[in-house]
């Protein structure tokens, strides 16, 4: 079953990861790089996400000008990884999203992010429960 990690960013720069496993991630597979979905995925409710890029689980990246989901070595001089000025043959992965695909960059297009207050209003709890165990060793 397919299992994506999906980095979801705003216009204002802000971003959020959250990880989707099988029957949530299912409807991303099949999809490419450019097409906007609905955000109901990730949660929000009349957003659209727009699919920019992404990763499979060896670190390989995707580029939107090759087809498919294949991973294929091509000769680049600029662009989505090659950070040098010469040309380098490098093995890249397709634009289409696969079961091996492990991040997906998105950008939110209509709607807003989702706020993590049940993270942040744990996160001091967690800390405060930490410093006595630190101040005991």
């Amino acid at each position: 079953m397919a299992q994506f990690k999906l980095v979801i960013s705003d216009t204002r720069g802000k971003s959020i990861t959250q990880e989707l496993k099988d029957r949530a991630a299912q409807p991303l597979v099949g999809s490419r790089i450019g097409t906007v979905i609905d955000a109901s995925v990730i949660g929000v409710a009349g957003g659209k996400l727009k699919i920019t890029g992404g990763s499979d689980k060896a670190g390989t990246p995707m580029r939107a000008d090759v087809h498919g989901g294949v991973k294929k070595y091509i000769l680049l001089s600029t662009g989505v990884g090659n950070r040098s000025e010469a040309r380098i043959r490098k093995l890249i992965r397709g634009n289409m999203v696969t079961e091996e695909i492990y991040q997906l960059n998105c950008m939110l297009v209509e709607g807003a992010l989702p706020e993590k207050q049940a993270a942040e209003a744990a996160a001091p709890e967690a800390a405060a429960a930490a410093e006595p165990a630190k101040k005991k060793k």
